[in-house]
């Protein structure tokens, strides 16, 4: 009866600047290349995330305009905007208030947000006021995954409300390599170390969990299509010394 050695998963060092790597192994021969790519892909696309989706300002119909006592134009400050952070355990689209007055800096922590939703960069740089200026911003904030355009189709689009590029992916970037490994005498086994960098809204252990779950509930529909699956009989599990059962892939 065939037996294969079952891979385990573990964390290579500690998460630092929401950074982190990460071993799968020992795979079977071109295997590596598979996961890898196939991670790498649903970590890239399919994470859920919150972003900002429109602004509408007090003092501006449209991102072509300037507002009296503010340094930057409503385009910079639209660009400021996309590079907010933010977490939200909404169902439902809300909306935070910015409302800043007088001489200073605006910062994304000068940002009120309902108890459901928080911003994570409250260092963040938005505008520069002068002693007269004021800048004041209704901001909405969604639920999604993947990218949504400032130029999409949108038949409420009320006149105010400037649609914003949103990122909801919380995974900025993923890198990874596959090395040879060895299995008793065969030294041709696959060893995925990847590498993932998040926003900070989730972790990278979490972002890589989320994408072994999805890979999971997509391979599960083709294991269904068999009458009688055939399954592997495994051998003793190897734990690695920092194994997380919630990155079981």
């Amino acid at each position: 009866m065939l037996v294969m050695q079952r891979p385990t998963i573990e964390a290579l060092g500690e998460e630092s600047d929401n950074r982190q790597r990460f071993a799968v192994g020992p795979l079977e021969p071109g295997f590596g290349h598979t996961l890898g790519n196939s991670l790498r892909r649903t970590l890239l696309s399919s994470i859920p995330g919150a972003a900002i989706t429109t602004a509408r300002f007090d003092d501006s119909l449209h991102e072509f305009d300037t507002i009296a006592g503010v340094a930057e134009d409503v385009t910079d400050i639209i660009l400021n905007l996309k590079d907010i952070v933010v977490t939200s355990v909404a169902d439902e689209a809300v909306t935070m208030r910015l409302d800043a007055r007088g001489a200073g800096t605006v910062t994304a922590g000068d940002i009120e947000c309902p108890s459901d939703v928080e911003v994570l960069n409250k260092d963040l740089h938005i505008a520069t006021l002068n002693s007269k200026g004021r800048l004041a911003i209704d901001l909405t904030v969604e639920q999604g995954r993947g990218y949504l355009s400032s130029n999409r189709e949108d038949d409420s689009r009320v006149i105010g409300v400037i649609p914003i590029d949103s990122i909801f992916s919380p995974v900025r970037r993923v890198a990874f390599d596959v090395e040879p490994t060895r299995v008793e005498q065969a030294t041709n086994y696959d060893r995925l170390v990847i590498e993932i960098e998040t926003d900070g809204s989730i972790t990278a252990a979490e972002a890589l969990a989320s994408a072994g779950a999805t890979l999971r509930s997509l391979v599960d529909l083709v294991a269904t299509m068999s009458d009688e699956p055939r399954g592997l009989e495994l051998g003793e599990i190897v734990d690695a010394a920092v194994s997380s059962p919630d990155l079981d892939l």
